[in-house]
């Protein structure tokens, strides 16, 4: 059986060019996510690793929509190869039931993850220039450090203070020590 996977980070982004794409590879079966690739506990994710049996193929349209990080995507593969499933990516071309499809996905794999660790590193010098800079400062307080002291002065407890206050009572913790 030829089985497709479409995925997109978040429930605003449309799924439609990949199972369009799918579709015309003639995928029997498409599962789908809407959820970062990251995480490896996606639901369609699970579903499809349990669904597909050997001699089956599993077609994604890019390899980035399969798995985010060189480990998962190898571990991933594994557990295809343990099944006797196959996997082909559109985009890049990758077909695992060759030697050089085998190749080409590690080297590209390899490369997604290096382009992943630069974006972060570029990320996070983004946001320690702008604290430098004073323009980034996180998100703002939405509880009072005087409301918490005032509510325990008069002797709220502190899960009652978090419900008052709509927060999590480790925040509440937090504030009554600074």
């Amino acid at each position: 059986m030829i089985v497709g996977y479409a995925r997109v980070s978040t429930t605003g982004q449309s799924l439609d060019v990949q199972l369009g794409e799918l579709a015309a590879q003639g995928c029997e079966r498409i599962f789908e996510d809407k959820a970062t690739g990251t995480n490896c506990e996606r639901a369609g994710l699970i579903e499809m690793m349990g669904f597909v049996r050997e001699g089956d193929t599993i077609i994604v349209s890019r390899l980035d929509r399969f798995a985010r990080s060189l480990s998962d995507l190898f571990q991933l593969l594994d557990q295809l190869a343990a099944k006797g499933v196959a996997f082909q990516c559109v985009h890049q071309n990758i077909d695992t039931s060759s030697s050089t499809g085998k190749l080409t996905l590690a080297i590209l794999g390899a490369v997604a993850e290096f382009e992943n660790d630069l974006r972060r590193e570029r990320q996070r010098e983004g946001i320690a220039k702008a604290k430098s800079n004073g323009i980034y400062k996180g998100r703002k307080a939405t509880v009072s450090v005087e409301r918490v002291k005032e509510l325990m002065a008069n002797g709220t407890g502190i899960s009652e203070i978090a419900r008052q206050l709509g927060c999590h009572r480790q925040t509440i913790y937090r504030l009554a020590k600074a």
